[in-house]
């Protein structure tokens, strides 16, 4: 069997084991993830019919999108990573990581385990998870990310999005819209770029897991007079705010699979909180419900304002709404920093979060801009 051959089987199995993921965002009429074993059950016999009727433990179906079999078995991260041109596998993984921690990098990138005959790249990437494809890149020079996929996950809460860059090709016929299982093939990982060159040797898949900012990026992109067209619409990296997947697929693992998103979400270390004197909910509060603290509405008969907390890259992922009565005398738009943990800012400054000015902590440009995208200010 060519090792072609032997990946197309591998990953059509993948497909199938999430056919049933597929099966939930079609509306097909199964309104639980959990399967019952469908035996009969007599009359009376109460313990079996409870033994059938109990749903089994829901777990998140969440897939390394490569081939690589390294973090699976346990092994070092140098295993799975690909560096820069640096050689550090660090500069491979999520955050300050480049240029002595002065770059920031949005995602982790993933080395290939197979090669065509002229040295390209051949790994098959699938799909983290069940999904719909909400924006293909087919040209690989509009972007940094080269060719790349985006798909969305209705099903998890919150429903992140993931994301697929550098592809040397896109899967026929996958479109925006399209639904796909957990493991389904979604192209073939690569080195396509706008940007410097990648060479062959460093060829890789870029991945990111992460929340999308704003449906209105088109008014926000215009108003900052970037001089450039936007070719990618919502789905532009300046609107996507990721997470270190690394991170999520650890605990997915040391916990066993985990029931849902949020508990990984609400694990965060926060980084710094701020109120903000604006009484509108932002679209991402509305796509995002799971990040609002419970029973925040109690006591707030007249919205005033948003207590929200970020990650130390600008991921504002814990809201509390506020009443008038709290930001009381405040100038509309105004922003307070309540907590600040600087420890956390300063190990991940390739992002610009917050400053001191005269002893007091400012949003600095990178938190100015998501507060921009969320509040349209």
């Amino acid at each position: 069997m060519r090792d072609g051959d032997r990946r197309g089987k591998t990953w059509f199995c993948g497909w199938l084991a999430g056919c049933f993921y597929v099966s939930l965002l079609c509306g097909c009429g199964i309104e639980d993830r959990a399967v019952g074993s469908g035996k009969p059950v007599r009359a009376g016999d109460a313990a079996a019919a409870t033994a059938v009727a109990k749903p089994a433990p829901i777990r998140v179906d969440l897939r390394w999108p490569t081939p690589n079999s390294a973090f699976a078995d346990g092994k070092d991260y140098a295993d799975f990573v690909q560096p820069t041109v640096s050689g550090d596998p660090r500069s491979g993984l999520f955050g300050s990581v480049r240029s002595g921690g002065r770059q920031f990098h949005e995602g982790l990138d993933l080395f290939p385990v197979t090669r065509d005959r002229k040295g390209e790249a051949a790994d098959p990437v699938g799909a983290a998870l069940a999904g719909v494809v909400r924006y293909v890149s087919h040209s690989g020079g509009n972007s940094n990310y080269g060719r790349y996929i985006v798909l969305e996950h209705p099903l998890e809460k919150p429903a992140v999005y993931t994301l697929y860059a550098h592809l040397q090709e896109v899967s026929p016929g996958l479109l925006p819209g399209s639904l796909v299982a957990a493991g389904e093939l979604l192209g073939t990982m690569g080195r396509s770029s706008s940007g410097s060159p990648i060479p062959k040797e460093r060829a890789h898949l870029h991945f990111e897991i992460g929340l999308r900012a704003t449906d209105n990026f088109a008014a926000w992109y215009a108003d900052r007079g970037f001089g450039s067209p936007n070719p990618h619409g919502i789905w532009n990296g300046m609107n996507l705010l990721g997470v270190d997947p690394l991170a999520l697929f650890t605990l997915h693992a040391k916990s066993g699979g985990l029931s849902r998103l949020t508990d990984f979400f609400a694990d965060l270390p926060p980084a710094l909180t701020l109120r903000i004197a604006r009484s509108m909910e932002p679209d991402f509060v509305r796509r995002y419900p799971e990040l609002v603290q419970p029973n925040s509405d109690s006591g707030v008969a007249s919205p005033g304002g948003w207590e929200i907390t970020f990650t130390s890259s600008g991921l504002p992922f814990r809201w509390q709404r506020l009443g008038a009565g709290e930001v009381l005398g405040w100038k509309p738009g105004e922003v307070r920093i309540l907590k600040v943990d600087a420890s956390l800012l300063a190990e991940n400054r390739g992002r610009k979060i917050a400053r001191q000015r005269a002893e007091k902590w400012v949003p600095h440009e990178d938190l100015e801009s998501i507060l921009g995208q969320l509040f349209l200010r």
